[in-house]
């Protein structure tokens, strides 16, 4: 039983501590990654002497870990937000992958005197942008919905077909002209079997009136979960079917879908802590220094030769401005997802590997170091931030007896919401604002009553006009009293 209470303690201290992290974090600019980096390596049989060198078990935790991280990624990503981002999001995780691994490949090649097939798999490890860091970092830079939503399809998407580049590329196999055909099928399988699971588990839940509201998350993420075991199980990518599950859950009529997302956001913080701190006891600091010049090589060439020439070939036929391609440039983020690839490297026997992982955990230290800490200054730098606007709060709970739906808004400072009469809202028929909170005190409002910032509502709708509710709500929020009856506004 000793062992038993000592192995809780310390998970619950490294769990605290990771909490206490992410705020010292905000305040000092340092990405919370590498403190959870920093934490393992303390742990580390360097420092206090925890030996842990299993490649299989960190390889085996670092996906679960990256499966939860792509369901919280997922489950709080609003479609209305990244659907105009829709193509460069998927252009950047097909053809910027594939320009950045050929780039990264012939310059270690020429550089670094490697074999073809080993320079390209180093190339495949670096070209994944990490969920992790990119949902961590960037949702708290402020840039516009077009950059902020397509680099979160490309974090969430990318992931994918990186991990069978890196399989193929370590596994030895021969690669023939049925490669390019097995990769599209395990995409395409992988995207349809998340979205079938994604919308099965949405009409389900609906449907399924459970005892406790704390059970809906617990469903979500296990419908996301199994969206990735049904995607390995066919062959295909479970990685993106869990992400495409998850996007497809959080953006749909779910009961309780605040809390689910409140949850999940939870859930992957929990993930990031436990993934990062595996990773820092699994490195060992001695063997860095070797590891060093070639980090800095292969991450010179990433950093400014690699990404900003994927970014151009993804990005020129969405006419995007060379502002936001230098914004997408820098903030190409990577984290603990290439230190996983190094380790399923490792796993496959590929001879260059050893070297590899270490080279990759240098190199995460120091681009995230160098992006994370500068982002939000070549945000304001490059003019792409939009300062002070958040979007509307809208959570919604059913009423079951009553067949109606108890609908919760919070009003966000920068919200067009701010000076809207609620007459002026419009609301569908069969919805009603019955209750304002306004300074932690509650009143019955009328349509006089008038929106300020910061103010929550609650809304009771039936269920049939819960969804138009939601939508116009949003759509006043995004253009104002003026805003036309569509969603979005």
């Amino acid at each position: 039983m000793g062992e038993l209470e000592v192995l809780l303690g310390v998970v619950a201290t490294v769990v605290l501590l990771g909490v206490l992290a992410v705020r010292v974090s905000v305040r000092v600019g340092l990405p919370s990654l590498l403190l959870y980096l920093g934490i393992g390596v303390l742990l580390g049989e360097s420092v206090l002497g925890i030996e842990f060198s299993d490649a299989p078990l960190t390889e085996s935790i670092g996906l679960a870990a990256l499966v939860l991280i792509l369901v919280e990624g997922g489950l709080t990503t609003r479609w209305d937000s990244v659907r105009p981002s829709l193509g460069i999001g998927l252009a950047l995780s097909t053809v910027a992958v594939l320009v950045s691994i050929s780039v990264v490949g012939v310059a270690l090649h020429l550089l670094l005197d490697m074999e073809w097939r080993t320079a390209f798999l180093w190339g495949a490890v670096l070209s994944s942008t990490d969920a992790a860091a990119v949902f961590s970092v960037l949702r708290g830079v402020g840039v516009s919905r077009r950059l902020s939503g397509a680099l979160e399809l490309e974090s969430g998407m990318n992931d994918a077909p990186v991990v069978l580049a890196v399989v193929l590329l370590a596994s030895g196999d021969p690669i023939t002209w049925l490669t390019p055909l097995r990769v599209v099928y395990e995409l395409g399988a992988g995207a349809a079997i998340g979205a079938l699971l994604g919308l099965g588990g949405a009409w389900a839940l609906r449907r399924a009136a459970l005892p406790s509201t704390g059970l809906y998350p617990l469903a979500a993420i296990a419908v996301c979960v199994l969206a990735y075991s049904g995607g390995q199980l066919a062959h295909a990518s479970g990685l993106l079917a869990t992400y495409v599950c998850a996007l497809v859950l959080g953006n749909s009529d779910l009961p309780h879908r605040g809390g689910v997302r409140s949850f999940a956001e939870g859930t992957g913080w929990l993930a990031q802590i436990g993934l990062f701190v595996l990773l820092g006891l699994y490195a060992s600091p001695g063997r860095l220094v070797d590891a060093i010049v070639p980090a800095l090589i292969a991450g010179a060439v990433l950093l400014l030769v690699a990404r900003p020439l994927s970014v151009i070939a993804a990005a020129t036929p969405f006419r995007m401005s060379w502002r936001e391609q230098a914004f997408l440039s820098w903030s190409g983020l990577r984290g603990a997802v290439p230190i996983v690839l190094a380790l399923i490297a490792l796993i496959e026997g590929a001879p260059s590997a050893p070297a590899l992982v270490d080279v990759v955990f240098v190199l995460v230290v120091v681009l995230t170091l160098l992006q994370g800490t500068t982002l939000p200054l070549a945000a304001r730098l490059l003019r792409v931030t939009q300062l002070g606007r958040r979007d509307v709060e809208v959570d919604a709970a059913p009423l079951d007896e009553l067949g109606a739906d108890l609908i919760q808004v919070r009003v966000p400072v920068g919200s067009r919401l701010r000076g809207v009469y609620l007459r002026e809202l419009r609301l569908p028929r069969g919805a009603t604002v019955s209750l304002v909170v306004r300074d932690e005190e509650a009143f019955t409002p009328d349509g006089e009553t008038r929106l300020r910032e910061r103010d929550q509502l609650l809304v009771v709708a039936t269920a049939g006009a819960r969804r138009a509710t939601e939508d116009r709500i949003r759509a006043v929020d995004a253009a104002g009293r003026l805003a036309r009856w569509r969603r979005g506004g």
